[in-house]
């Protein structure tokens, strides 16, 4: 199914973390904290200000982005847990 967010909003897969800790440790999945980092999967065409002029979003599909820990919904498209958030809720991109 395709997906395309509307707005200022993106369309975010969690990259997911470590199984094991840098000492060897294995983290059981009940104990492990969702990733707070992702990859962009779709963007939105972006806002628009009153005068309806349209604002471009700054990130585009493929980057890989950190975001809040309770940022976006959480959304399952094809079996799949995806989020969709606001572009405003993602805190930076990771080169």
């Amino acid at each position: 199914m395709a997906f395309t967010p509307l707005h200022d909003r993106v369309l975010v897969r969690r990259v997911e973390s470590d199984d094991t800790t840098k000492g060897g440790l294995i983290i059981p999945e009940s104990a492990k904290e969702k990733p707070a980092e992702g990859e962009i999967i779709s963007v939105g065409e972006g806002a628009r200000k009153d005068s309806g002029e349209l604002i471009a979003p700054s990130v585009k599909a493929g980057d890989k982005i950190l975001f809040g820990k309770w940022s976006g919904t959480e959304i399952t498209l094809d079996g799949e847990e995806l989020l969709i958030m606001k572009e405003s809720d993602i805190l930076g991109t990771i080169s």
